[in-house]
């Protein structure tokens, strides 16, 4: 059986060339793809995105380096005003993002507009991928106590599918694999990894679980739970929305099985590889919205 084959058995579609999961795959048209990978922090920035002056943070480097490997250009940002701009030249957005982005930033940048959100929201709806890292889901924020699941969700929170409540200390901790036929999960077992772990609540009904976050055995109050989603895929509207709580240090994003999540994660955002991702949310993590071990 070729690789293709292979592929298409385990429930994926190889849009375009079958790079997959070695590499980024392919639009089917062969052009060259448009990823923006906006990093603007207000409150607290992550090492993985700070700059040093001009130059690129690691994760920024990281992904423009794979892009050009595999014929994929990404433009990286902290300035907010660019969502007022012409959207329609990218392909996806990549957030690494924290707090309401409309605020003064830490790091300076102009903020986004309330506009510029809007038209962000509009345009994944419309057919854009978007992939956010770690504290893309500590970005914007629902109204209400912070420990109870809202019925009013920010507009954002709502496209993510999820939404960030506390973290404890880092600690090693165990990622559970539910789909393991979604790009770049093949051939993955459930693995253990030291992480800053999101404590999240306001998951979508119709979220398609990719990784569970098991809570046995960790420490920190705000982990006591049942087991809930880590790493997911939704769609909003006509979009592919995809998420993953890793990536707080820059050794998680030099983790292999992260880069192949990661990588997995793009190949889908992008259009390129096809897969289920049908709900299943209430199947693997039927407690999820439980948020207090009883």
């Amino acid at each position: 059986m070729n690789r293709r084959d292979m592929l298409l058995t385990t429930g994926l579609a190889v849009v375009g060339a079958s790079t997959f999961p070695l590499g980024w795959a392919r639009a089917a048209s062969n052009r060259k793809q448009r990823i923006l990978y906006f990093t603007r922090s207000v409150g607290f920035q992550h090492s993985p995105v700070a700059r040093k002056g001009d130059e690129l943070s690691f994760s920024e480097k990281l992904l423009v380096e794979e892009g050009e490997k595999h014929g994929v250009e990404v433009v990286c940002t902290k300035d907010g005003s660019i969502f007022d701009g012409d959207l329609a030249q990218f392909d996806c957005f990549a957030f690494y993002t924290c707090g309401d982005l409309t605020k003064p930033s830490v790091d300076k940048a102009p903020p986004m507009t309330l506009e510029g959100k809007k038209r962000l929201l509009d345009a994944i709806a419309s057919g854009k991928g978007f992939v956010g890292f770690h504290s893309a889901s500590d970005t914007f924020h629902s109204k209400g106590p912070a420990w109870e699941n809202q019925q009013e969700l920010d507009p954002y929170i709502a496209m993510l599918g999820g939404e960030f409540i506390v973290h404890g200390r880092q600690q090693k901790a165990t990622m559970r694999v539910a789909s393991p036929h979604f790009p770049g999960m093949e051939g993955m077992k459930d693995f253990a990894i030291n992480e800053e772990w999101y404590a999240l609540k306001n998951f979508a009904k119709d979220l398609h679980v990719i990784l569970i976050q098991e809570t046995q055995g960790m420490v920190d109050d705000c982990y006591q739970r049942p087991p809930y989603p880590a790493t997911w895929a939704r769609k909003h509207g006509q979009g592919r929305v995809f998420f993953t709580s890793l990536g707080h240090r820059e050794d998680v994003w030099t983790n292999p099985l992260c880069q192949q999540i990661i990588t997995g994660g793009f190949n889908w955002a992008l259009g390129n590889v096809e897969a289920d991702v049908s709900p299943n949310i209430e199947k693997v993590t039927p407690d999820a919205w439980v948020l207090k071990r009883t």
